[in-house]
C-alpha cells in the first residue's frame, strides 16, 4: 500500500502542471486509494470514474492516469 501511495504522489507531481483542478483530483484519488487493496484495483476504479465525470475534470483524470501508467 505504501508503494501505491508513493506512485500516486509521483504521478500527481508530474501531472500537476497540466491539470486544472489539482485539489479536486487529489481528493478523488485519496478516496479511491482508501477503497482498494492494490495498484490494479486502483487503476480499475479510476478508469470507471473517468466516464462519470464532466469536462474539463475528465481530462485531469486522464492526464493523471497517463502519468500513473508511465511510472
Amino acid at each position: 500500500m505504501v508503494e501505491l501511495e508513493k506512485k500516486i504522489e509521483q504521478a500527481l507531481f508530474e501531472a500537476r502542471p497540466y491539470v486544472e483542478y489539482f485539489d479536486k483530483l487529489k481528493e478523488i484519488l485519496n478516496d479511491l486509494k482508501e477503497k482498494v487493496a492494490d495498484e490494479e484495483e486502483f487503476k480499475r476504479l479510476l478508469e470507471k470514474e473517468i466516464p462519470k465525470t464532466q469536462e474539463p475534470f475528465k481530462t485531469d483524470l486522464k492526464i493523471f492516469l497517463q502519468k500513473f501508467e508511465a511510472l
